[in-house]
């Protein structure tokens, strides 16, 4: 049944999203530990500045690539392969066209690092060079990743991801094993990118290996079809880009308008890393949904078949306000034990300095609204309203570009949370009710009920066990044992009739 391939599809994301978390935390420490402070800062800038590239290196056609080859045919049919649609012409297309714009957006994004004054003399462009074997080879694995997403195999993307994150890991985890603490040593963060690099290489490796088994994976050079998926991949293009200025690029203007750049993204770029963990999750959810979503677009009258289609809608938006629900309270309750322990004490806020703890709480906010607007982005661009949602995003990145020039040099990193915030109020309050209106979701009053439940009784227990994470290790048995009370309330509120119902 559809509805069973999206849960598995999902559970295998969310699976890997919740391996590779843990992993990340191990990163996130060891950085934190090996490197100083100002070699950190250079570390989550480098990656804060390629982040924005990545983006529009992906030009929107990992969303092109989901619809495209979910509506293709299996490779094979004479129909298809004369209409250009079998699965295998429309990835070989996809995988010339994403090389394409890796080349011209890492290109750009090595050209500018070298040649902005502001960090000449600086370890940043070293840094953002060696860091960008990371976009090359997971944007050319994600172009892979299609084959897998369409066919519902999402356990070979476990096995890739989780496999990538392990190397990395380890080989930073060897440099911390011998000794590196505190690390002046530029060698160390140079290091400490490069194995990024390797991990991301396993990953294309293990991912064309997988692929092989499903397919054939052939460059195809079909000027039609690439003209053809280019204009449909624009949308998602301009789309992405409006959601990079917002969402990622306020790592790289701290680095442009503060002098101690090095100290901000130190504090802060920590606290990003966690939070593009907190967005990825309800992307896999509506990944999974995507092409689903793409069939039932297809049919001339795909809202007047049935209940199914609202259904599936209003799971997949309550399973986004769970997910969202979770990493506010976390964030905002939490804010201090859990950057005490990703990170060391030298980060956490002082009487006289902001932290990374204090960006995490400021932070909360756009955790929970961020699957909001996820969804409205899918929804939007999937019933091809692409003018109207560009609009929106469009305005929204020039509000965050206005309020970061405005507050990051008075402010630093706090400012830069602030303006998260309002950025994502302003964009969610735009965007969900037009999603909501164009595609209205099914949301019983009872999944709602069920909802408050839960966040009330996660909301309570994680106030109560706050004053006893006095430590790292009473911070992890915390985790655990919120972990268990999560389930024990889903249990309580019947959530699971509603995500299986």
């Amino acid at each position: 049944m559809p509805a069973h391939r999206i849960a598995s599809s999902t559970l295998w994301q969310l699976g890997s999203q919740i391996t590779m978390a843990a992993l990340s935390i191990l990163t996130v420490k060891f950085v934190a530990v090996g490197l100083s402070r100002e070699l950190a800062g250079n570390y989550n800038s480098a990656y804060g500045f390629l982040q924005m590239f990545g983006i529009l290196a992906d030009f929107g056609l990992y969303a092109v690539a989901v619809r495209e080859m979910s509506q293709a045919g299996s490779p094979g049919t004479r129909a298809e392969l004369s209409a250009g649609r079998s699965r295998e012409k429309v990835l070989g297309a996809l995988i010339v066209l994403r090389v394409i714009t890796l080349a011209l957006s890492l290109a750009a994004a090595l050209f500018l690092v070298w040649m902005l004054p502001a960090w000449r003399g600086t370890p940043l462009p070293f840094a953002v060079t060696v860091a960008s074997l990371v976009p090359f080879f997971t944007l050319l694995a994600g172009i892979v990743r299609t084959v897998f997403q369409v066919s519902y195999k999402m356990h070979y993307v476990f096995i890739a991801e989780v496999t990538q994150r392990v190397v990395a890991v380890l080989l930073i985890g060897a440099f911390i094993a011998l000794g590196v603490r505190g690390s002046t040593d530029l060698r160390h963060l140079y290091f400490f990118l490069l194995f990024g690099g390797i991990g991301a290489f396993v990953l294309f490796i293990l991912s064309l290996s997988f692929a092989s088994r499903i397919g054939t994976l052939r460059p195809n050079f079909d000027r039609a079809l690439l003209k053809r998926l280019s204009l449909a991949a624009m949308p998602f293009g301009v789309a992405y880009l409006c959601t990079a200025l917002y969402r990622e690029f306020d790592v790289t203007l701290i680095a442009l308008l503060r002098p101690d750049f090095e100290i901000q993204n130190a504090y802060y770029g920590f606290v990003v890393r966690i939070m593009g963990m907190g967005f990825l999750i309800p992307t896999f959810l509506l990944n999974s949904t995507l092409p689903m979503l793409s069939r039932t677009a297809c049919r001339k009258h795909a809202l007047d078949d049935g209940n199914d289609d609202s259904r599936l809608l209003g799971k997949t938006l309550f399973i986004v306000l769970i997910l969202g629900t979770v990493s506010f309270l976390f964030a905002l309750l939490w804010a201090r034990p859990v950057m005490q322990l990703l990170t060391t004490d030298a980060y956490l806020a002082t009487g006289a300095q902001p932290g990374s703890d204090t960006a995490l709480a400021i932070l909360s906010a756009p955790l929970l609204l961020t699957g909001f607007v996820t969804y409205g982005f899918y929804v939007l661009l999937h019933l091809h309203a692409w003018r109207r949602l560009v609009a929106l995003l469009a305005a929204g990145a020039g509000v965050s570009i206005a309020l970061n020039l405005l507050l990051i040099p008075r402010y630093g990193f706090t400012g830069a949370a602030l303006t998260s915030v309002a950025v994502h109020t302003f964009i969610t309050i735009l965007l969900l009710p037009q999603a909501i209106r164009l595609l209205p979701p099914a949301l019983p009053a009872g999944w709602l009920r069920a909802w408050a439940i839960f966040a009330a009784s996660l909301a309570a227990f994680l106030w109560l066990m706050r004053p006893l994470l006095v430590n790292e290790a009473a911070t992890a048995i915390g985790l655990a044992a919120a972990g268990a009370w999560m389930g024990v309330i889903a249990l309580l509120a019947r959530m699971q009739r509603v995500i299986r119902g």
